[in-house]
C-alpha cells in the first residue's frame, strides 16, 4: 500500500524503514529536511493515491490537534487519518469529529514497541470502524510483530484504541515500580551478595519473567550499583491518564496510582528505586537518563528528559 507518514523521529522513523522492508510504498514528513521525503504535508498528500492514508506519529496534544487539522484542510473524502502518537483518547473522539465533517476517516493507534520495535515489530492496539481499519490494514500487518499476538481492534470507536494502550501503560509503571522496589530492598540488605545475578536468575522458569526484567538486569550488569543515574523518573501522562480514568469509573487502581506518585517521589530526591525505573525507561524506549547528583539536589530543566511516549 502507500502511506504518507507524518513524523519521523526515534518511532516514526524506524515504522518507515520497517514498512518499506515489507513492500509498501512511504512518503514521509518531517519538520527536520533531513528526515523528510517531502517539503511539506501539501506535498506528501500530492504524491499519495486515492483514497489516501497519513499517519501521525507527532507529540500529543496540540501538535497532534494541529497536524489533524492542516491534513483536514488537504485530504478529501474517503481519506483516511491514523494517529499513531500516544494521545489521550478523549482528544482522538474530537479529531474524529473534526474530519467525520469532511467525509475523513479516522483510527487511533496505541503503538508500543520503543527503539527495538523495528525488529521486533509493534503492539498496535486501535480503534475505529471496519470500514476505516480496512484501509490500513495492510500497514497494520507489517508492523505488529511475527505470531497470532500483538494487534487488536479494540473498539469501532474512536479512542478505543489509545484508551486501551492508557491502560497497558498504566499496568507498566505499576511492573516497573515492583521491580524496581524490590531490587532496592536486595540492594539495602547485607545477606544477598549478587544482586544482579538474582534478578538474572528469575529471567527463566520463573512468573515475573518479562521483557522488563530482561532490562533492567541489562542495565544492571552495565552499573550494578546504577551510579550513573539519578534517580529521577517522567511521566509522559499516561500513567496519569489511567488514574484519572480509574476515578472517573470508581475502578479501585491502589498499585498503578502509588507507582504514578512514586515518580512523583523521584522529583524530591534521588530516589534508589527510580535508578532502576529510569534505566528500564531507557532500555525499551531509549529515554534519556540525568547523571548521578548528591543526594537532596533538586534537577534543573536541563537535567530531566522530555516527556515521551512511555
Amino acid at each position: 500500500m502507500d502511506i504518507g507518514l507524518v513524523g519521523l523521529g526515534k518511532m516514526g522513523g524506524n515504522m518507515r524503514t520497517r514498512l518499506r522492508n515489507a513492500g509498501h510504498t512511504v512518503v514521509g514528513y518531517d519538520r527536520n529536511p533531513d528526515l523528510a521525503d517531502v517539503g511539506s504535508l501539501a506535498e506528501m498528500v500530492e504524491k499519495l493515491p486515492s483514497p489516501k492514508v497519513v499517519w501521525v506519529m507527532v507529540p500529543a496534544g496540540d501538535p497532534t490537534k494541529a497536524t489533524v487539522q492542516e491534513l483536514g484542510e488537504l485530504l478529501a473524502e474517503g481519506d483516511l487519518v491514523v494517529d499513531g502518537g500516544n494521545s489521550r483518547w478523549t482528544d482522538d473522539q474530537a479529531n474524529a469529529e473534526h474530519l467525520g465533517t469532511k467525509g475523513v476517516g479516522f483510527v487511533d493507534c496505541g503503538v508500543s514497541g520503543g527503539v527495538w520495535g523495528l525488529k521486533n515489530g509493534y503492539a498496535l492496539m486501535y480503534g475505529g470502524s471496519d470500514e476505516d481499519v480496512a484501509k490500513v490494514l495492510p500497514a497494520f500487518e507489517a508492523l505488529k510483530p511475527e505470531g497470532d499476538s500483538g494487534m487488536v481492534h479494540a473498539g469501532k470507536t474512536p479512542g478505543a484504541g489509545h484508551f486501551a494502550k492508557m491502560v497497558h501503560n498504566g499496568i507498566e509503571y505499576a511492573m516497573m515500580q515492583a521491580y524496581a522496589e524490590g531490587w532496592e530492598l536486595l540492594e539495602k540488605v547485607d545477606l544477598v551478595d549478587n544482586v544482579t545475578e538474582v534478578f538474572d536468575s528469575w529471567r527463566e522458569g520463573t512468573v515475573i519473567r518479562s521483557w522488563l526484567l530482561d532490562l533492567l538486569v541489562a542495565a544492571l550488569k552495565e552499573d550494578d550499583d546504577l551510579h550513573e543515574i539519578r534517580g529521577y523518573a517522567e511521566d509522559s501522562g499516561e500513567g496519569r491518564w489511567t488514574v484519572e480514568a480509574a476515578i472517573d469509573n470508581a475502578v479501585p487502581m491502589h498499585v498503578i496510582a502509588a507507582s504514578l506518585f512514586a515518580r512523583f517521589t523521584s522529583r524530591q530526591d534521588d530516589s534508589p528505586a527510580m535508578k532502576a525505573v529510569a534505566a528500564m525507561r531507557k532500555g525499551f524506549g531509549g529515554h534519556a537518563t540525568t547523571g548521578a547528583a548528591p543526594a537532596g539536589t533538586p534537577p534543573t530543566t536541563e537535567d530531566v528528559d522530555s516527556p515521551a511516549d512511555k
